[in-house]
């Protein structure tokens, strides 16, 4: 049997966990002294404070750890899962380096924190009538795929010829990753079959290149051409997304148009 002290410094875990880990029934120890309460612990238990640690240290919190430990069904899934987050978040961080390491560049060559925000070159196109299928309700950004795989599904299942256009349209006049009031919409070649006609407009547009993180600096730029120009925005502005990862290329290479209808104020 090992002393608390003793286990702690075995198991590299502190005391005064310990004693938590005790009282929320996470690893009790196997012996407790009636008069003295000093807790012991036995060997055959430093293999699972040891787990414990590791899946600590994996980022899982107690509450996990805790259900994994009781089920271990569910351990390999959960490993997996975690593991898919963390590449994601990588890979998140790697974006963010990036583009952190292209501000740093454009900095010391202009002098100007803000210069990056320049690249836009923005011009007024009138855009023809739209045939498409789509897809509007309230969503997150994240949903995209969810709904767009919808459509595509509709796609195959109806027989519907695609143009290849492939745009959102933002509805709402406030911006919320989580809940916004987004049209997501597939061009169509046969106008019998289309849910609906967008009718061409006035636009003022760009094209940004680049992951979707930095398609603010894009709405910025076209917002301030607007207002510099004399024009206002007449309806919700959209997307059309030229290359994307459905073209399996690096999101440095992505296109998006941005299209904002206008009218002469």
């Amino acid at each position: 049997m090992l002393s608390i002290g003793q286990f702690s410094k075995t198991c590299m875990v502190t005391v005064k966990a310990l004693r938590h880990y005790d009282k929320i029934g996470f690893i009790k120890p196997a012996f407790v002294n009636p008069e003295t309460g000093y807790r012991e612990y036995s060997e055959e238990q430093i293999p699972l404070m040891l787990l414990i640690n590791k899946l600590k240290y994996y980022g899982f919190a107690l509450s996990e750890i805790k259900d994994m430990i009781s089920c271990q069904d569910v351990i390999l899934s959960n490993l997996m899962k975690q593991r898919d987050t963390l590449w994601r978040s990588v890979h998140e961080t790697m974006d963010i380096l990036s583009e952190l390491s292209a501000h740093v560049r454009e900095l010391e060559r202009t002098g100007n924190i803000m210069s990056y925000q320049n690249d836009y070159k923005v011009e007024i196109v009138k855009t023809e009538d739209r045939h498409v299928i789509s897809c509007r309700q309230n969503m997150g950004v994240d949903d995209f795929g969810k709904y767009y795989g919808a459509l595509y599904r509709r796609v195959a299942d109806e027989n519907i010829v695609l143009n290849g256009v492939c745009l959102a349209v933002y509805h709402d006049k406030e911006f919320d990753p989580e809940n916004s009031d987004i049209e997501l919409a597939l061009g169509v070649t046969d106008t019998d079959k289309a849910d609906k006609i967008m009718p061409g407009a006035m636009c003022a547009v760009t094209t940004h290149y680049g992951p979707y993180s930095k398609l603010p600096e894009a709405y910025g730029a076209v917002t301030k051409w607007i207002s510099e120009n004399g024009y206002e925005i007449a309806a919700p502005p959209y997307e059309i997304y030229v290359t994307s990862h459905f073209d399996k290329i690096p999101p440095s290479e992505w296109e998006t148009r941005v299209f904002f209808p206008v009218k002469k104020q």
